[in-house]
């Protein structure tokens, strides 16, 4: 008996399927292929453009039918003198000193109320933080007879971290007060 002719695995379709003929469409439901010109284009139409490509005539990264990015027409760039400068928070903008500032509460004191009184939470009453301070105080105080004096160790070492934190901070929560001004050195 004669041996079929070997076939090339690349070569056969496993589908069984042929490829779309020429004004035919390429999907079930007449829906074009992402990537493929469309249907009854003229030859040498591109395809749709990659994903993360403008389309044409829109900058890099600039969606299509919005203002270029910067500043207003009109205006100088950033940095340039008479500039709009971008809005800053609400606040403590550029430019602001807190130990030119005499509301400003000092980190030094906060630091050291925390290390030496932290138990009693005297840092976060001068801080403006006074829910939390009373809770501080009241779980040394009255904590410390049900747990047999681990109560007002436990604060004390919480006071502590808060000092050392309340020290070495430049930014974050342990940089401001309870208003959000920065704290003096």
């Amino acid at each position: 008996m004669p041996e079929p002719p070997a076939r090339s695995p690349v070569s056969e379709n496993p589908y069984h399927q042929q490829p779309p003929q020429p004004g035919e469409p390429n999907v079930p439901g007449d829906q074009p292929v992402y990537g493929q010109p469309p249907q009854g284009a003229p030859y040498g139409t591109p395809a749709n453009p990659p994903y993360g490509h403008a389309p044409q005539g829109a900058p890099f990264g600039q969606p299509a039918g919005q203002p270029p990015y910067g500043p207003p027409a009109g205006q100088p760039p950033y940095g340039q003198p008479g500039a709009a400068y971008p809005p800053v928070a609400p606040g403590y903008g550029y430019g602001y000193d807190p130990n030119q500032d005499p509301a400003a509460k000092s980190r030094l004191a906060a630091g050291l109320l925390g290390i030496l009184l932290g138990s009693l939470g005297i840092h976060r009453f001068y801080l403006g933080y006074t829910g939390i301070g009373l809770t501080m105080l009241l779980v040394s105080v009255l904590g410390a007879f049900p747990t047999f004096g681990l109560a007002p160790v436990a604060v004390s070492v919480w006071g502590l971290v808060e000092g050392i934190l309340y020290l070495t901070a430049k930014q974050g929560s342990y940089a401001v007060d309870s208003t959000g001004r920065p704290l003096r050195a």
